[in-house]
């Protein structure tokens, strides 16, 4: 099972779990909708898009309203403490939460209790939780953009907000925060750092970057880290390895931003709707690939 976990900034948005069902634009979730635009309901779309063109089970899905103060944050943590561990996920994604780190630990506790941890991914609110708790290194990815990945870079920044300055939030200097961030235990076994040219690496090396299609009309548009995201949690879910999924899900969000033809007016919905198709051509590069790879041997006829 596949879990997704987040909020959406609606004050009276009720706490609600269960397999989400898209409805054009909006995102449906035990008869509760909410637009997909960005945060949560991007990444969970995402998700159900890749499940379902890969044949999988759909994600279960935990929503809350919060629109920052962190009342529905806390209620969902409360919630996720004794609800999460008897689920039985195999991975989890957590992503737009106030940052908690007592109410983290409470729940990573739990997990870990049951046994053998889930493949564990953080975005967002939540990676800042993880990288502020000291736990990082328990998790399987994080998915920081430049900005968060220099945050995970600085041992001592509480937020994102806080980072020190001489840390630039430059493309040219994500190798040297990539070492920064693993060698103070703030990082992901692998991380999937989103760019320009986005970075699948671990703490021994950079094992892929993927920078095209480069499509420079995505940059303004929210959300495109979002699904990115939700289509590497579904990989996962799939049976890929954690570094495959991620190059895999970077290439398709591209590919899915390609398709939609943007313009600075696109919303994210229209990206999603291309995720199928984005992901069938991800897939058929990597059956042609292993094909190059491992020729069919050729017998002769005597």
């Amino acid at each position: 099972m596949l879990a997704l976990i987040g909020t959406v900034p609606e004050e009276d948005f009720p706490l609600v779990s269960g397999t989400a069902i898209l409805k054009g634009d909006r995102l449906s979730l035990e008869g509760h909708e909410t637009p997909v635009n960005r945060g949560t309901p991007a990444l969970i779309a995402a998700a159900v898009m890749a499940c379902d063109t890969l044949g999988l089970s759909m994600p279960f899905s935990f929503l809350v309203g919060d629109e920052g103060v962190g009342h529905g944050s806390r209620k969902l943590y409360e919630h996720l403490k004794t609800q999460l561990p008897a689920m039985g996920a195999k991975v989890i994604t957590f992503h737009y939460l106030q940052p908690d780190v007592d109410w983290h630990n409470r729940i990573l506790l739990a997990l870990e209790e049951k046994g053998k941890l889930p493949v564990l991914i953080a975005d967002a609110g939540y990676m800042y939780a993880a990288k502020m708790s000291g736990f990082a290194p328990c998790y399987d990815l994080f998915t920081p953009d430049i900005g968060e990945l220099a945050f995970l870079a600085d041992e001592i920044a509480p937020h994102p907000f806080y980072t020190r300055g001489f840390i630039l939030h430059e493309e040219d200097n994500v190798p040297s925060l990539i070492k920064k961030a693993f060698e103070g235990k703030n990082a992901a076994k692998t991380l999937l750092i989103k760019g320009s040219k986005d970075y699948i690496c671990t703490r021994e090396r950079i094992l892929a970057t993927v920078d095209t299609p480069n499509v420079e009309t995505l940059e303004p548009i929210g959300g495109t880290g979002d699904t990115m995201t939700g289509m590497v949690a579904a990989l996962i879910h799939g049976g890929y390895s954690v570094a495959r999924a991620a190059t895999m899900a970077a290439r398709a969000n591209r590919l899915a931003g390609k398709l939609a033809k943007p313009t600075p007016a696109t919303q994210v919905a229209e990206i999603i709707k291309e995720i199928p198709k984005a992901l069938e051509a991800v897939l058929d590069e990597a059956a042609k690939a292993q094909e190059e790879t491992c020729p069919t041997t050729q017998y002769a006829h005597g």
